[in-house]
């Protein structure tokens, strides 16, 4: 099988398994959503979902959370990872967006970069699953998952991924599949022992064809 048919068949499987994929990141708005992602680096969803409700409450937008007193602030994401530095973000970001883009969260990636906490996978996410720009967002899951299936070869880091992926899907599918790989990631392909018995696409996976079908005995 080609890259290019391998492309073509987890399309049409996630298509059929999963046809309307969203992140599981709760959120009501841009600016949530925004707050959300900078919270989840290195932090499960689950985790982030059982925070940001109270913090949405003390802070409903960036013009609260741009006046956001530290230590208050820490006291609502202190289970998130690293939530020193993210206390930091968020007041930084919010300032930043309220200064530069008169109070509105920018919708480009070049704009997105350019508040604290946010790199360039946030600002995929972002831009893709608000406004369905055709952006891939490369977290573990894409990276692993892009890697073992053959989609993309000998990437090195996430940009190389993002780079080898958008190359070969259509760009009304760039944002579905981001969600594609990361929920396969985080269910079946799983970094440690992926469930390759359960999984539906062996007939175009490399892992599978050359670890996987020995190790099951197929």
């Amino acid at each position: 099988m080609t890259r290019k048919q391998r492309f073509e068949f987890t399309i049409a499987w996630f298509e059929e398994v999963m046809p309307t994929p969203e992140t599981e990141l709760q959120y009501g708005n841009t600016y949530e959503l925004l707050v959300a992602v900078i919270l989840s680096a290195q932090c499960t969803d689950k985790r982030v979902n059982m925070t940001t409700p109270a913090l949405f409450a003390r802070y409903p937008g960036t013009p609260s959370l741009a006046k956001a007193e530290y230590e208050e602030l820490f006291s609502f994401i202190k289970s998130i990872s690293f939530p020193g530095n993210k206390t930091r973000h968020l007041i930084g970001m919010a300032k930043l967006v309220e200064e530069k883009f008169n109070g509105v969260i920018p919708m480009t990636v070049e704009e997105l970069v350019q508040l604290p906490g946010v790199g360039r996978k946030t600002a995929n996410v972002i831009t893709s699953v608000i406004d369905n720009q055709p952006n891939m967002a490369v977290d573990t899951h894409v990276f692993r998952v892009s890697a073992r299936i053959g989609l993309t070869v000998g990437a090195k880091n996430p940009l190389q991924t993002e780079q080898q992926l958008v190359k070969y899907l259509p760009k009304d599918l760039i944002y579905k599949y981001h969600h594609w790989l990361i929920l396969h990631g985080r269910y079946i392909c799983l970094a440690r022992r992926p469930k390759c018995e359960e999984c539906g696409l062996q007939p175009a996976c490399l892992y599978f064809q050359k670890v996987m079908r020995k190790e099951l005995g197929l």
